[in-house]
């Protein structure tokens, strides 16, 4: 697997020694809530849906990783040595390098590795302060069209083939409700809406 992300050579030369390479299928689920975090995944190619979930299954989404990037909540958990905290699905096929969490914190050493996990905290820390902020201050119609639109970057896509009941899920709201707001986004040309299928206009 090319590497891209990094240039030094010793940092490379470890990368090459220590970490592995693994592919997971569309919808395919790297980690669970509760698993035991034994590696930091960074995405090389494709996309992973980031998820916050309850004991319960009660879902919310929370932000994309994108080639390149890696989950600042995973790097939390292992640096403090607790269980997952998140769900992580494969939005597409999807190729990861694994760090062993041990190197984590030992390739510090390296100028490079440390700007790389300094700069994931930055980003994954704005992302969820959009999350937040969406659901503290926005209606649910900006909720759902922002999660719509976040799916949509992610598949490379305008139309998604998506039930209204999976949207509820990962927006921990009712189907019912959901199914409201996009009937209403759809006289609003947001959306137009099919079988299983929601369609992005150019309106959003």
């Amino acid at each position: 697997m090319n590497n891209t992300i990094f240039t030094d050579k010793k940092l490379l030369d470890e990368i090459a020694k220590y970490t592995r390479a693994k592919h997971i299928a569309r919808d395919e689920v790297l980690m669970q809530l509760g698993d035991e975090i034994v590696f930091v995944p960074i995405v090389m190619k494709g996309v992973l849906r980031i998820v916050r979930q309850d004991p319960d299954g009660k879902e919310i989404f929370l932000y994309h990783l994108y080639p390149g990037q890696t989950c600042a909540m995973a790097i939390n958990c292992c640096q403090s040595q607790k269980k997952s905290m998140v769900k992580a699905i494969a939005e597409d096929d999807t190729d990861l390098m694994l760090i062993p969490v041990k190197l984590v914190e030992e390739w510090m050493k390296y100028p490079e590795w440390k700007t790389f996990i300094n700069s994931t905290y930055g980003a994954r820390f704005a992302e969820l302060m959009e999350v937040i902020d969406l659901i503290a201050f926005s209606n649910m119609d900006r909720q759902v069209l922002h999660y719509l639109q976040e799916r949509a970057r992610a598949a490379n896509t305008k139309a998604l083939f998506i039930t209204h009941q999976q949207i509820a899920d990962e927006l921990h709201t009712h189907r019912e409700a959901v199914s409201r707001l996009l009937r209403t986004m759809e006289e609003k040309k947001l959306v137009k809406l099919g079988r299983n299928v929601i369609e992005l206009t150019d309106s959003e």
